[in-house]
């Protein structure tokens, strides 16, 4: 029977549930409001936090537990802005932050108030105690994760640095676990696709609706986003891939491994993907596999009897780690045809934590050998990307470690950007407790 840290885990519920009721939807953000209330809890715990704006109302704080010095720093970082959410397709509002059959609802509850909570429990309960840790710890709540980093992580990385260089960081990314045949396993993120939005543009000449054009700058665009919907983009091996499903495989029955191994292979995958019944899991895997693109957003004339002479599509690029925003581009171009141009909107490198162990690494091991031993952790490639695009760019080995426990009825990638977001409330609770565990481990050792 493991032992519960009752205060530690009401203090996370509570600040979750405040965070939660604040709406910091992005665009346009406002994480100022965000910042503030943390900012006001670290204070109350005798830290010093602060509070920058990076543009009006992009607010970031940053608290720091100073320590001997003998080790360089570990951060734990959260985004404080969230997607939108429509309140017409949730079963309850967005911001209410109320619990409903034992979970906390609110846009933000799994991506990633959660962590947020969490960290800033975990860092307010060790200033009480007094501690004098071997490292610094730092906590970061930043703006703007999900709008491509601008103004929150990587705006702190280069023009306040100092303040969140480290030797680690633990952010979103994994901690969850996933259901593979039958089997729980939890995650830690070692490595993330890159991104590359690209705005495609089709023109056309213009002229009245009455009289239909074959090459109008929208039916250009059209068959050419089309096109990619039906083709996609070509299949790639990756190291990071081939590991974390390696890791799967390794601790499923012995009939099983070799279906599961040949998961990672561009060639043979994508037809043994079919084999697997869960469409969110088929979908999440089919995701790893080379480089992708997903129409997003289309623009196309003002005037329902004008044939426009411009339409657009914003296109959200993921890059597989070994692949380059040259290779997705040429990719990219292939498919839609090269009368399409493209014009890159917001491009950030893929990340790999290398080497990948690490005393970090070994850390979260064996917490989670001790806090869910019949779950293995497995080193995890996420599909989209975080702030570890920031925080690497600057030295630190990320580890993407939100811990979370779901029950097998709640799948953490059908939350993530989804209709419903909740956390368990148990789950939050053991999700603080493992994130103190692991610190106490890195700090104090």
């Amino acid at each position: 029977m493991i032992e519960q840290d009752l205060e530690l885990a009401e203090h996370s519920f509570r600040l979750c549930q405040q965070l939660l009721r604040i709406d910091t939807t992005n665009p346009p953000g406002n994480e100022l409001a965000a910042a503030q209330l943390l900012a006001e809890e670290l204070l109350a715990a005798g830290l010093s936090p602060t509070v920058l704006e990076s543009a009006p109302g992009r607010g970031n704080v940053i608290a720091r537990i100073r320590g001997t010095g003998e080790k360089p720093p570990l951060l734990l970082t959260a985004h404080l802005d969230v997607v939108e959410a429509d309140p017409s397709r949730w079963e309850h509002p967005p911001f209410c932050g109320e619990v409903h059959e034992g979970c906390l609802w609110g846009r933000g509850a799994i991506d990633m108030k959660n962590m947020a909570a969490m960290s800033v429990a975990i860092i307010t309960r060790l200033q009480r105690e007094g501690i004098k840790p071997k490292r610094d710890l730092i906590f970061a709540g930043v703006a703007d994760e999900e709008a491509g980093c601008r103004y929150g992580s990587l705006w702190l990385c280069e023009n306040h640095t100092d303040l969140v260089r480290s030797e680690f960081a633990i952010g979103e990314g994994g901690g969850f676990n996933i259901q593979v045949a039958g089997r729980s396993f939890f995650t830690v993120q070692v490595a993330e696709k890159g991104v590359c939005w690209v705005r495609a543009r089709a023109t056309g000449e213009p002229g009245h609706g009455s009289m239909p054009r074959e090459d109008s700058a929208v039916i250009q665009l059209s068959e050419a986003i089309s096109r990619l919907g039906k083709r996609g983009l070509p299949r790639h091996a990756s190291r990071s891939v081939e590991d974390f499903i390696g890791a799967l495989a390794s601790h499923l029955p012995l009939a099983l491994r070799p279906l599961i191994r040949m998961l990672a292979s561009p060639t043979v995958g994508p037809r043994a993907l079919q084999l697997l019944p869960d469409p969110s899991v088929r979908r999440a895997f089919k995701a790893l596999l080379g480089n992708t693109a997903s129409p997003t957003v289309v623009r196309a004339g003002n005037k329902t009897n004008v044939i426009p002479g411009v339409a657009e599509a914003e296109i959200d690029g993921r890059i597989l780690p070994g692949q380059t925003e040259a290779d997705f581009l040429r990719e990219l171009r292939e498919v839609l045809g090269t009368h399409i141009d493209l014009e890159v909107i917001h491009s950030l490198p893929p990340v790999v934590t290398s080497p990948r162990e690490s005393s970090l690494y070994t850390d979260i091991h064996e917490v989670m050998a001790e806090r869910a031993p019949d779950s293995p952790l497995v080193p995890f490639i996420l599909q989209g990307f975080t702030d570890a695009k920031a925080f690497t760019s600057i030295g630190a080995k990320w580890y993407g470690f939100a811990p979370v426990k779901l029950p097998p009825t709640l799948r953490f990638a059908d939350m993530f950007h989804g209709h419903n977001e909740r956390i368990p409330v148990d789950g939050l609770a053991w999700g603080a407790e493992t994130l103190m565990r692991v610190v106490r481990r890195c700090i104090e050792a």
